[in-house]
């Protein structure tokens, strides 16, 4: 299969956020590689900025591209509702943010650091690498040395309890 014919003017390489987007990619899909934008924020967000979602995200040429960065990176996400946001109600300022890369990541271990130190139970969980949400640790969820029944062999004696 022939490789297609691209414009002159296409971006094989597009950053966005600090990551880099392959040019040939569908414009949702290249935006999904994102971390914290998914398919559906990344098409009501093409949505909001009138860029046809059916293009390669190279061919969508300067000026809509830096339209599309400075809404992501600036982060003005205010027309979308809440339930779409990965960072609702945040601590400082009160506002529903969508963080993206690097802010994402920044902004959660704050979040966790903030739960250790007031010594909320999910803090307390994290500390001690329990699991937080409610899940089973009986069976699963054990990492270490000793994992399983550790079975005594045929004949032996159990041990001596030491006094």
């Amino acid at each position: 299969m022939a490789k297609e014919e691209h414009k002159p003017d296409f971006l094989y390489i597009v950053r966005v956020a600090g990551k880099d987007l392959d040019g040939e990619r569908n414009v949702i899909l290249a935006l999904a590689d994102l971390k914290g934008i998914g398919n559906r924020l990344a098409a009501s967000i093409l949505k909001q900025l009138d860029i046809p979602s059916d293009v390669l995200i190279g061919d969508l040429g300067e000026e809509r591209i830096e339209k599309l960065k400075s809404f992501i990176e600036n982060g003005d996400y205010g027309s979308f509702p809440p339930w779409m946001l990965n960072h609702r109600i945040d601590i400082a300022s009160g506002k529903n943010l969508n963080l993206v890369q690097n802010d994402l990541d920044i902004r959660i271990l704050e979040d966790v650091n903030r739960l250790k130190k007031i010594r909320s139970y999910k803090g307390i969980r994290h500390e001690t690498g329990h699991k937080v949400r409610g899940q089973r640790t009986r069976s699963n969820g054990r990492k270490g040395l000793a994992i399983g029944v550790i079975k005594k062999k045929e004949g032996q004696a159990p041990p001596a309890k030491e006094e």
